[in-house]
């Protein structure tokens, strides 16, 4: 195992755990696509949460303004799937603190934790488990720079990106593995319905 996990080393990881599907399946969005994946099926298991967490660190430490920075560091991510890689992050950097973004049902805006205050000119990195639109994070940007707050960096296990990814403009993003998959904005336009393929359909 390298240092940092090579993007077959990751897949790797995610296959056995059966955190990376092929198949058909349709986001509740509508959207079909051939690849399906979430990553907190990796992390339930230390070994692997230890060694995308302490990778994901390491690029971070990489940069040398964000590892100036560490003392005074917070790592910030949207909950849920988010919290297992900011929690192991901040670990393997020695960072200040974690905290967190949540919402009560999909309507609601992200709000932090009641009694949450956040510093003037704080240093940040947004940390989640995968960047797929980046609509969360993207949400997650604005909330902590509304509060003053400064972001140094975005960094997420995968990054599969959509036709539909938010353009961050120059903040430094960081990921372990780079996975392409095929979107389909519906089932009219989908390859995989019209070879018959089985769909299934997953929460997000």
């Amino acid at each position: 195992m390298h240092l940092i996990p090579t993007q077959d080393e990751v897949v790797a990881v995610l296959r056995e755990t059966g955190a990376l599907r092929d198949g058909h399946f349709q986001y509740p969005t509508g959207t079909h696509s051939n690849e399906y994946l979430q990553v907190p099926l990796a992390m339930r298991y230390y070994q692997y949460q230890r060694m995308l967490s302490v990778g994901l660190s390491r690029l971070l430490r990489a940069n040398t303004e964000i590892r100036a920075l560490v003392p005074q560091l917070s790592v910030v991510a949207p909950a849920t799937g988010g919290l297992p890689v900011a929690y192991g992050v901040c670990e393997a950097l020695r960072a200040r603190q974690v905290y967190w973004a949540e919402r009560k049902n999909a309507a609601e805006p992200l709000r932090f934790r009641q009694y949450l205050e956040q510093l003037p000119n704080e240093p940040v990195v947004l940390v989640d488990d995968i960047l797929r639109t980046g609509s969360r994070l993207a949400e997650l940007k604005q909330l902590v720079e509304a509060r003053g707050v400064q972001v140094f960096g975005l960094a997420v296990v995968i990054y599969q990106p959509t036709p539909q990814t938010h353009d961050f403009g120059p903040l430094p993003l960081y990921y372990l593995a780079r996975l392409e998959a095929s979107y389909y904005a519906d089932a009219a336009g989908c390859e995989l319905c019209k070879q018959n393929v089985p769909l299934e359909k997953v929460w997000d």
